[in-house]
């Protein structure tokens, strides 16, 4: 599986309106909605702070990667936003995130949840990936840095 078997175009948001955690969290999730429509919006914004509660889904050097399961989605699903400006999300490093994948899973899908977590985990950790993604405007070129990262499981 690579993320963009996980993540659509339509799924990209090029630049996050957001200015607080709830709003970018909105976002994500209508991203995600845009081909998953079905989904509960306020189920996922539950799903999503309960985890937060538990602790920032901001990894440090300017990521953030919130994800929950629900009961009504039956694959994994993603979405993807850009915050030029930054978006103070309680990350580890106290820095402002700008870049923030979303990932949702079923309930009882829980190997490969942490496979792409740390899938996605990896890409954004690579410094050369993050300032490419800094530089572009348009949701395909987003999509076109990550397809071209993008590696097997």
């Amino acid at each position: 599986m690579k993320i963009l078997d996980i993540l659509a175009v339509d799924s990209i948001v090029p630049e996050l309106k957001g200015r607080n955690k709830n709003q970018v969290l909105e976002e994500l999730i209508d991203a995600v909605k845009q081909n998953k429509p079905y989904l509960d919006r306020d189920q996922f914004m539950k799903v999503l702070l309960e985890r937060e509660r538990l602790g920032s889904t901001g990894i440090g050097d300017g990521i953030a990667i919130p994800h929950g399961k629900l009961n009504d989605i039956k694959d994994l699903a993603l979405s993807f936003g850009r915050s030029t400006e930054g978006i103070d999300f309680e990350s580890m490093d106290g820095k402002p995130v700008h870049l923030f994948f979303l990932l949702v899973a079923p309930e009882a899908c829980a190997g490969v949840h942490l496979r792409a977590l740390a899938k996605i985990a990896r890409l954004l950790k690579n410094g050369t990936v993050r300032k490419r993604l800094a530089k572009v405007d348009s949701r395909e070129d987003i999509f076109s840095i990550i397809q071209q990262e993008d590696e097997d499981f």
